[in-house]
């Protein structure tokens, strides 16, 4: 059974990402998905990735910085950071500020 998932923000050193055709990005999401059935269904979930200069930044809901790790192995994805997400801003938080 799946524990509590946090979102989670995983940056991705891949130095030709960029550069990638849209088939190719097609594949390593293909890569992507199937890893996440080996990560334990529930665990893990890709929600999306920007795709930078060199980088990714992908965002993700789950269990713990090892479940990413494991989806990482999985996929043969390089990890080079994890960052756990305790808020989201956005335009609609300046309707909490004080007036």
């Amino acid at each position: 059974m799946a524990g509590t998932l946090k979102r989670y923000v995983i940056v991705r050193e891949i130095p030709d990402i960029h550069d990638k055709s849209p088939q190719e990005l097609g594949s390593i999401s293909a890569a992507s998905c199937s890893a996440l059935g080996k990560a334990g269904h529930g665990r893990v979930q890709w929600q999306h990735s920007y795709v930078s200069d060199g980088r990714t930044f992908c965002i993700y809901l789950a269990e713990s910085e090892e479940a990413i790790r494991e989806h990482a192995s999985h996929g043969g994805f390089p990890v080079t950071s994890i960052h756990q997400v305790t808020s989201i801003i956005d335009p609609t938080t300046a309707a909490s500020a004080p007036n």
